[in-house]
């Protein structure tokens, strides 16, 4: 819901840093792995109960993410490029919930369970319909520089890194802040399907 809006805010910053990751000939896809890496430092660390140190590395990751896409767009967007970025993007996010389970399981399991269960929800009615869109050749005016379609909702990624942030904040209040973000990703896979079977029945007849 408010990433057409955070975009707006970081684009400037990220063109700027794209400029010298250029400088240094840096591949966006090298950025895109050592974001990755570094989610997997952030993943580590929380499973440690190292909350703090979780977030640092969480911030770094999503810089990572905006500065591959502004390196990316600098010398063309490729279809490889955005498919390592969605997928490593993916596992990222599911990394995260993970490890507040790790740190605790008998605190936070089912409710880590919920949460990963509605990612997965929000992930794949994300993924099929913009599988779909391409086939159709739907494009998608508010995120035109991204490689794939991007199906919004309630739940987007700045709510999630978001949440993310709170969890690392306040890890004793995991449990509460999971089922409520989950609730919030119900809302946004029933808005998806709804969206994406109207759109898509609509071409077909």
């Amino acid at each position: 819901m408010l990433d057409r809006w955070a975009v707006k805010v970081v684009r400037y910053p990220l063109k700027v840093m794209a400029a010298a990751a250029d400088r240094l000939s840096l591949s966006a896809n090298q950025i895109t792995v050592s974001g990755f890496l570094i989610g997997v430092i952030a993943f580590v660390a929380i499973a440690m109960e190292a909350y703090l140190v979780g977030l640092v590395f969480i911030a770094l990751n999503r810089i990572a993410d905006g500065l591959d896409g502004a390196l990316a767009r600098r010398h063309g967007i490729t279809d490889a490029g955005g498919f390592l970025d969605i997928s490593l993007d993916f596992l990222f996010y599911a990394m995260i919930p993970l490890a507040f389970v790790i740190a605790d399981p008998v605190a936070n399991g089912v409710a880590g369970g919920v949460l990963l269960t509605t990612f997965i929800g929000t992930g794949t009615s994300f993924l099929a319909f913009a599988s779909l869109a391409g086939k159709h050749g739907i494009e998608n005016p508010v995120y035109e520089n991204k490689s794939i379609y991007y199906l919004g909702g309630i739940a987007e990624g700045t709510e999630t890194i978001t949440c993310f942030v709170l969890f690392c904040l306040f890890p004793a209040l995991f449990a509460e802040i999971a089922y409520l973000f989950a609730a919030l990703c119900l809302i946004t896979i029933v808005s998806r399907i709804y969206y994406g079977f109207r759109t898509l029945k609509a071409i077909n007849q």
